[in-house]
């Protein structure tokens, strides 16, 4: 893409230089480990590469229901240290999070057992419950997916990577799907066991017609008191906001202004049977951009690893390397790569590491991070009291 590349171009050299050597001489690996970096996202990030492993172990002991509390064997954890990234083993990892984790012996059985604490339980209870209270805005949700898809349809595989980025149920083929029948169906694929998810759409009938998220901030920007903005300027805006310290070139700022005001086919608009608009292969791009920004708005959390997305690529009809497409634009979404993963912030959600306009579900898991980021620290001055008292 000729914008892409340009983009790319006046990010690793914004200097100058030539478009041709940055393709020939750059891979995708140094695209990456050239961006700016923003210390805010890293230090969440760095919160969360440990949270999502005690998620992780959580789902594990939750989805033991023979056991009263629900509970696993350390031996079963330190069997799948190595797909967790425990480093240094289960036994070692349970110990660091006390608040979350409680490791008992059982004599019957002859070897120790890891449940949840009440307080990590209590928090699972709440998301549970946030989630099953905002069960009409998951259909939306769901239904908003499905209809960015070219043909209104998705591979289930590609739902259950991202079902809790959604905000789904664990149970959400029967909870959602199944009882919804009148809104999605499910349709065997083309490989043997595998379904496709699809939007149930009555001849006849108008299809739905939704608005983007980023026509939300277009129109409180038009409608601000002091907006000196054209409005036809915004028109084809998204909001932009870059790391601290990064170099904008004059180059840059001008490509990012044309880019600004390039037309394009919206994440809801059926672009089947339409012609391609003046703006061309750029249009295209930015219509990809549009989709990947419309993705990460409806999310929980508005992140989401990359290798998570990519599975929509084709049902979007983005014909894009989706990392390199966050790379091209830092002003609207961040990559982090800790935690040995790539995952993708959108930039405007976020204000000093939290979401600026939270939700339920999102203020769950929050409280749980909280419990991870406690460590041993409190436990260990708990005990300090105790001992103290005790000698008193």
């Amino acid at each position: 893409m000729r914008f892409s590349f340009f983009m790319r171009s006046l990010l690793l050299h914004p200097c100058g230089g030539s478009i041709i050597t940055v393709r020939s001489k750059t891979t995708s690996g140094q695209y990456v480990a050239s961006r700016s970096r923003d210390p805010v996202f890293e230090k969440l990030m760095d919160k969360y590469k440990n949270l999502l492993k005690v998620i992780a172990i959580q789902d594990l002991i939750l989805a033991n229901p023979t056991a009263e509390p629900p509970s696993v064997s350390i031996e079963f954890l330190s069997r799948l240290s190595q797909k967790l990234h425990l480093n240094r083993g289960a036994a070692s990892f349970l110990r660091k999070y006390p608040h979350i984790f409680h490791v008992l012996y059982d004599p019957v059985k002859s070897q120790p057992f890891c449940r949840l604490t009440d307080a990590a339980m209590e928090i699972s209870r709440q998301e549970a419950l946030a989630i099953n209270a905002s069960l009409p805005v998951v259909v939306d949700r769901l239904v908003r997916l499905l209809s960015m898809s070219i043909s209104k349809s998705v591979p289930l595989r590609a739902v259950f990577k991202v079902w809790r980025e959604l905000g789904l149920p664990d149970d959400f083929e029967d909870s959602v799907i199944s009882k919804n029948p009148h809104v999605f169906k499910l349709s065997d694929g083309h490989e043997p066991n595998t379904h496709i998810l699809e939007l149930v759409q009555e001849e006849g009938k108008e299809s739905l017609s939704f608005e983007a998220a980023v026509e939300k901030w277009r129109v409180v920007e038009c409608c601000e008191e002091d907006c000196s903005v054209d409005r036809t300027e915004v028109q084809f805006s998204f909001k932009h906001c870059y790391p601290p310290g990064m170099r904008l070139g004059k180059n840059f700022k001008a490509k990012v202004k044309e880019w600004q005001k390039l037309p394009y086919g919206g994440p809801y608009e059926d672009m089947v049977g339409k012609k391609k608009n003046k703006s061309g292969v750029m249009g295209v791009e930015k219509r990809a951009v549009a989709i990947a920004h419309e993705f990460l708005s409806l999310t929980v959390e508005k992140m989401v690893e990359v290798e998570k997305i990519s599975h929509f690529r084709k049902c979007f009809g983005i014909d894009l390397n989706i990392r390199d497409l966050f790379l091209d634009h830092p002003g609207m979404f961040y990559i982090s790569t800790k935690g040995k993963r790539h995952t993708v912030f959108l930039r405007e959600a976020y204000e000093r590491g939290r979401l600026i306009d939270p939700n339920p579900v999102y203020d769950a898991r929050r409280k749980l991070l909280d419990l991870v980021l406690l460590g041993r620290h409190a436990a260990l001055s708990d005990s300090r009291e105790t001992d103290m008292s005790e000698e008193e």
